[in-house]
């Protein structure tokens, strides 16, 4: 939701709150880059910048003034620990502590800390409460336990006085050459160079020092000036920006390393932003940024599209990837944080970046404001390596509850619970299935979360029970702020508890949002997470039933009157850490304490929770969804939403989504049309519009545009089985839920770039969406050699490198699907993904060109935690020989047997074969043997012949087979498939 409106929301007419309705009403226009910072505003940045400049100017790493103490170095374990040594002018020799794990699966953990401030041996200034260490719990946040294990076979060897070298992994294969001074890092995998830290000697870990006052300048003095000019400690002490000054009371503690990817032409991650999948270089130059990528959650009204303006949202993950070969970094670091990327060429044209024969290597500067300098390499070698090991750190998404997938129906507002009601009635009426309702903040009593406004919606729980009627839930907005107002009892209990955030001077915070005068909770707080917890009581928060679930918005924090529209970096957080030390972690603390409070609404009732947030970390995914907020509805953004929802895959967080129709602005029927045609593909599908806009709910655009909408939305649900098992698999191996060409075709470079279609999971479905306005065809690039096919009329795609161009009139979907693969589907229209539990499946099967193809379905009951304990299904259907077969890939537990006995009577009601053999033509029926199957059956089997560039294929209707038992159905004798054009 956005931070403008012509809304005063309840504010008193205090002369503040009239000048700040003002500035919101003025900003309706575009982001205010005046608002937030550029990396020569931000003191940190500007310095790292400057000293990778002075590096760079010296051509010599080995001016860099870290060295390790090789006498302090200890090995055991798969573990080193030493100290760094930083050489300082003047003041002496700084201690750095240094630990650096060997991990299994190849990564590597290197972690620089500060002796003096680790210590407590420092002085804060301004009387300051904050704590003296760096911040070190990061972690505790966004790493779940596993994969840290060291691996004890790891072995240390000294190479010569200044190198050491460490080998690990599956036959030593990864090797660590440790450069002493200056002090480096080498990853090697095999004879590849793949990962260098401090390379180029950017490394910089700012070092406490007392603040001394230096005396004036004397302007009638003729002493010569310092042959070596100063520090510039304008920045060092305080911060001001925007009319907001930052005390600093620890002084400058940036970290910052560079960190190249040798041999490596493309990088991504780094979400949230809204660019490229391939992230561009950020120093200038014809196509670059002239600015680093930056990670600072914030409040960005109307985002501007290909920047690297920092978003909503942060996690400090990178792939690097070139032709067979994916490696990773993820810098675990929770404070502002800043990004370049360079690129340079050896061995060829250095002015083609490689596309001359040349090696195109990569280098980046990573720059945090605060905190400890902790670093994650990860050495693949492909980029569902990458997923997995970054999964098994910070967490797989959460297997969401199945309604989750559905459609979702947002504004802000709806304007009653009737108007919910007559919303409700009327998908029905236009026969549009959709899943859940949304409520934005106008649903409450003056902005206080928990109460709902007497006047307008007087009567929740009825709205609820209709919507339950169909299986629909329904989303109620709670933010993080909550409204300053005497006898609000959320507020009061907030203040009394000692719960609330802190400003500088240990005072309750007090700042502006939604409500007008706000405090915000302290979800750092173990205490006020057992508070948010009671909250959600059907008791307490009065109104709500067991199909009301959360939207956690404006949690970066938003506070309106705040330094780039957020909280003051020197606001204190339990532990007394400073908000800057936790900034980019902030948002996640909030939806997870709302996902562990819907857990525990009522006792003995447990269901998966729904939970979306904006801002978001590490981890998030484990317990949250995920939108690329206040968007605009127009085709640029339309067409940017499917690189941010690919690269939110890349990053680690695949449960994401962008405002169907765009937030701000009322698009044309068209851009509606093609826009609810793309958002069928991502995975978190929420139409979603500003209150100033005109109403947008599908059924009222009318004809053509409604039908076309209603079918795009259903082919939504007909695929929810290839949805949810693509689901299942984020949940258990990190897998993005939508892939990118460079991720599905990881040797292919023609691919690396491109960013505008995409796979749905495994299933072998392709679809590039139409993102032009007037657009009637699309190209898409098929990279192997399979031919593909129209979902729709089996229209055949030779690939191998090839283009095609796809015909796509206004009601036509590009979607293809690629031969080899098995897509389980359920073709019964319903109202909702709730009602359709029972309905028998349609399995869809391409054969490839040696007539093989396979596929799996993951189905569990939707809402329960009971497939923890076995209560799924999980198969492998394969064809091959002439056999379509069903086997069991699930792991047995308590509760299978009861539910796979629930399961008994869902079949499979239909097989369609696409690319189907000729010498199934003159046969009329199959043979189907299995579980629960006396001796054999025979099912009916109707042979379609290719018409022009349209495949064979064949239906097997009512096989008469269980989705959730063995079975093998034989076709007649083939020969393999002709079906190249």
């Amino acid at each position: 939701m956005a931070r403008s409106s012509r809304r005063s929301s309840g504010w008193g007419l205090t002369c503040f709150s009239v000048l700040l309705l003002l500035f919101l009403i003025s900003s309706s226009v575009a982001v205010k880059h005046h608002d937030f910072k550029r990396c020569d505003q931000s003191g940190f940045c500007k310095r790292n910048r400057a000293l990778a400049d002075s590096m760079t100017e010296k051509s010599s790493p080995g001016s860099s003034p870290y060295q390790l103490d090789a006498a302090s170095v200890k090995f055991k374990d798969g573990r080193l620990e030493g100290s760094i040594i930083k050489t300082v002018q003047d003041t002496g020799p700084v201690k750095l502590p240094l630990t650096i794990s060997f991990l299994e699966r190849g990564n590597v953990r290197v972690i620089i800390d500060e002796e003096k401030r680790r210590k407590g041996e420092v002085e804060l200034r301004h009387g300051s409460v904050a704590r003296k260490e760096r911040y070190n719990e990061a972690g505790a946040w966004a790493l779940t336990g596993a994969g840290l294990q060291s691996q004890k076979s790891a072995s240390l060897k000294k190479i010569s006085k200044d190198v050491s070298e460490v080998s690990w992994g599956p036959d030593s294969r990864f090797k660590a050459t440790i450069q002493h001074a200056p002090f480096s890092m080498e990853f090697w995998s095999g004879d590849d160079k793949q990962i260098v830290l401090n390379g180029r000697g950017f490394m910089n870990v700012e070092h406490w020092r007392p603040k001394i006052d230096k005396p004036a300048a004397d302007e009638n003095s003729t002493q010569e000036a310092a042959s070596t000019p100063a520090e510039d400690e304008s920045t060092w002490w305080e911060e001001s920006f925007g009319g907001n000054t930052d005390s600093k009371p620890k002084g400058p503690e940036s970290v910052a390393m560079d960190i190249t990817f040798p041999g490596y032409g493309h990088v991504y991650g780094l979400a949230e932003h809204a660019g490229p999948l391939s992230l561009k270089q950020t120093r200038g130059g014809d196509g670059n940024y002239d600015q680093p990528y930056r990670m600072y959650n914030s409040d960005i009204f109307e985002y501007e599209l290909d920047s690297p303006m920092t978003l909503y949202g942060s996690i400090p993950f990178l792939q690097a990837h070139r032709t067979d070969s994916t490696v990773g970094i993820f810098w675990l670091n929770a404070a502002e944080t800043w990004v370049d990327i360079t690129k340079s060429t050896h061995g060829g044209n250095p002015l083609t970046l490689g596309l001359s024969g040349g090696v195109v290597d990569t280098h980046t500067h990573w720059m945090s404001e605060s905190g400890i300098l902790d670093v994650f390499v990860m050495l693949g070698p492909t980029p569902k390596d990458l997923s997995k090991s970054y999964g098994e750190l910070t967490g797989y998404t959460q297997l969401p509850a199945s309604f989750a997938l559905g459609y979702h129906q947002c504004r802000w507002n709806y304007v009653s619970d009737e108007d919910v009601k007559d919303v409700d009635r009327k998908f029905d009426k236009h026969n549009i299935p959709y899943d859940v309702i949304w409520l934005d903040i106008e649903y409450t009593d003056d902005k206080q979360y928990f109460t709902w406004d007497p006047h307008t919606f007087p009567d929740p729980t009825s709205m609820e029970q209709q919507l339950d009627e169909t299986e629909r839930k329904l989303v109620v907005i709670i933010d993080p702020h909550i409204k300053n107002k005497g006898g609000y009892f959320v507020d009061e209990e907030l203040k009394s508890k000692g719960l609330a955030v802190k400003n500088k001077d240990n005072n309750i915070f007090e700042g502006w949002c939604w409500p007008g005068s706000s405090h915000w909770i302290d979800a750092f707080n173990p205490a006020a997470r057992a508070w948010w917890k009671s909250l959600f009581t059907y008791d307490r928060f009065k109104g709500t039933m067991n199909n009301v679930w959360l939207w956690n918005d404006m949690n970066e924090p938003s506070v309106f009157n705040g330094p780039e529209i957020t909280m003051p970096r020197d606001n204190i957080h339990h532990g007394d850490w400073e908000h800057r030390d936790v900034h980019n972690i902030n948002g996640m603390t909030f939806h997870n304490a709302t996902y562990h409070a819907l857990l525990e609404r009522k006792k003995g009732e447990v269901r998966r929770p729904f939970v979306l947030t904006r801002s978001f970390y590490a981890g998030s995914q484990r317990s949250a969804a995920m939108w690329t907020g206040d968007n605009q509805a127009n085709w640029d953004h339309l067409a940017a939403s499917i690189p941010m929802i690919l690269n939110q895959g890349v990053s680690g967080f695949p449960f994401g989504g962008a405002d169907v129709g765009g937030f701000f602005g009322n698009p044309s029927k068209e851009l509606q049309t093609r826009w609810y045609q793309a958002g069928i593909f991502y995975p978190f599908m929420r139409g979603h519009a500003h209150i100033d806009t005109r109403r947008r709910e599908p059924y009222l655009l009318g004809e053509p545009y409604t039908s076309i909408m209603a079918k795009a939305i259903r082919l939504r649900y007909a695929l929810f089985p290839a949805w949810y098992t693509a689901f299942h698999e984020a949940s258990t191996d990190g897998s993005p839920i939508v892939r990118s060409q460079y991720y599905v075709h990881p040797g292919d470079e023609k691919g690396f770039a491109i960013d505008d279609q995409l796979y749905l999971g495994s299933t072998g479905l392709l679809t590039k969406p139409v993102t032009a306005e007037g657009a009637e065809s699309v190209d898409i690039y098929l990279s192997d050699d399979e031919n593909y096919y129209d979902y729709f009329d089996y229209t055949i795609y030779n690939g191998g490198s090839k283009t095609h161009k796809i015909t796509a009139q206004l009601e036509k979907i590009p979607l293809l699907m690629q031969g080899g693969h098995i897509i389980p589907r359920k073709d019964r229209p319903r109202k909702s993904s709730g009602l359709m539990k029972w309905d028998p499946y349609t399995l869809v099967v391409v054969l490839d060109k040696d007539g093989e193809a396979q596929g799996t379905l993951y189905a569990d009951d939707g809402e329960t935690f009971d497939y923890e304990q076995g209560a799924s299904i999980h198969r492998q259907f394969t064809f091959a020989s002439g056999e379509l077969k069903s086997t069991n890939l699930g792991a047995k537990g308590a509760k299978t047997a009861s539910y796979l006995k629930t399961m008994k009577e869902v079949t499979v009601e239909k097989i369609i074969v696409v690319n189907a053999p000729a010498t199934w033509s003159d046969q009329n029926e199959v043979s189907v043997t299995g579980e629960g199957i006396k001796g054999s059956v025979q099912a009916e089997l109707i042979y379609h012949g290719p018409a022009g560039s349209k495949a064979a294929w064949a239906v097997i209707r009512r096989p008469g087979t269980s989705i959730s038992s063995d079975w093998t159905i034989s076709f007649p004798e083939t020969s393999s498939p002709k079906s190249e054009l």
